[in-house]
């Protein structure tokens, strides 16, 4: 089920079983929040297990790229289209987010971003 992420009422809904759940239900509506303010969209999450080729999408990219496997369960991802960019967001349970912005233009250009919650130790994969 689908979840639409409100920032004015951080909920940790999809995240309960992250040792973190409530940084990274901040962190979340961190995201939700740019995303409504520059752009008046919504930010939807989706539990990860109803959105596979999402996470493949994302861990193909590290792994392939920096050969970077992340060993912590995906909980949710969130996909997002605006201004002919391609947003793809995974949260994963130690308090992990990652995303990859990839443009759609001509000369497409793509960029992998790395957020960890606070109070979550620096996963090993990425020390």
């Amino acid at each position: 089920m689908s979840y639409t992420v409100e920032f004015k009422n951080v909920s940790t809904v999809g995240l309960e079983s992250s040792p973190v759940a409530e940084a990274l239900a901040g962190l979340r509506a961190n995201e939700a929040r740019y995303f409504k303010n520059k752009y008046d969209q919504d930010f939807t999450v989706e539990p990860a297990s109803k959105a596979k080729k999402l996470v493949d999408y994302v861990s193909r990219i590290l792994k392939q790229e920096r050969d970077i496997v992340i060993a912590s369960p995906a909980l949710e991802v969130a996909e997002l289209h605006v201004e002919n960019i391609r947003w793809t967001y995974v949260f994963y349970e130690s308090g992990l987010s990652i995303n990859v912005l990839y443009t759609l233009d001509d000369g497409s250009k793509r960029a992998v971003g790395f957020k960890l919650s606070e109070g979550m130790d620096v996963p090993e994969e990425l020390a």
